[in-house]
């Protein structure tokens, strides 16, 4: 039995990308829209006291970019 369908990569977007492409892979691999990802982000770096601003520049250093 052969699968067609290899796994999606978890990668910074190049085509939705506004600042790093973070929030941009982020809605590619789960097929949502950019700028929800992009407004929740924002919300939850206010909401959180910043650590979500912290988990985004991780992100943005260990994503790699397509």
């Amino acid at each position: 039995m052969t699968y067609t369908n290899a796994p999606k990569e978890f990668v910074r977007s190049d085509s939705q990308k506004m600042v790093a492409g973070v929030c941009g892979g982020v809605a590619e691999y789960f097929e949502i829209d950019a700028n929800l990802v992009r407004v929740l982000t924002v919300i939850g770096a206010f909401i959180s006291g910043g650590t979500v601003a912290l988990v985004y520049l991780a992100a943005w250093m260990l994503m790699p970019q397509r």
